[in-house]
């Protein structure tokens, strides 16, 4: 089998991930499993060439993965299930929909991380309240 495709993060910060709430996203990350699918936006200055190696990729078959760093230091891939760029006033964009599987943990950490911020605000605010 040949090597996937793979559209590399460089420089710069981790991707920011938010859940893909479309439906013709979960319809074409069907499978055995349920995954859970991303969007993240991404600034280029080849986004037309990225979409063609995607493109390439399917059409023989292969898959194309996003390969970044995370917060961490980590390299971590996420499978694109659809990709297409656009423009924005700081220049062009390439947007990605992603089969993310860490998705869930990512979105349990950051309301882990809320709650324990709420919880620490809730206990200032009662040791306030015994003097």
């Amino acid at each position: 089998m040949s090597e996937p495709a793979k559209i590399t993060i460089v420089e710069g910060p981790p991707p920011r991930f938010e859940p893909a709430t479309d439906s013709w996203v979960a319809a074409i990350s069907e499978g055995p499993r349920i995954h859970h699918a991303a969007r993240c936006l991404l600034r280029t200055m080849n986004g037309a060439q990225l979409i063609e190696r995607c493109q390439d990729a399917w059409r023989e078959g292969r898959e194309a993965y996003l390969e970044y760093r995370t917060t961490s230091g980590l390299t971590e891939e996420a499978l694109i299930v659809a990709a297409r760029t656009g423009k924005v006033d700081a220049g062009q964009v390439l947007h990605l929909w992603l089969r993310l599987d860490r998705m869930a943990e990512m979105l349990e950490e950051a309301t882990a991380g809320r709650d324990e911020d709420l919880e620490d605000d809730a206990d200032s605010e009662d040791e306030g309240e015994d003097n």
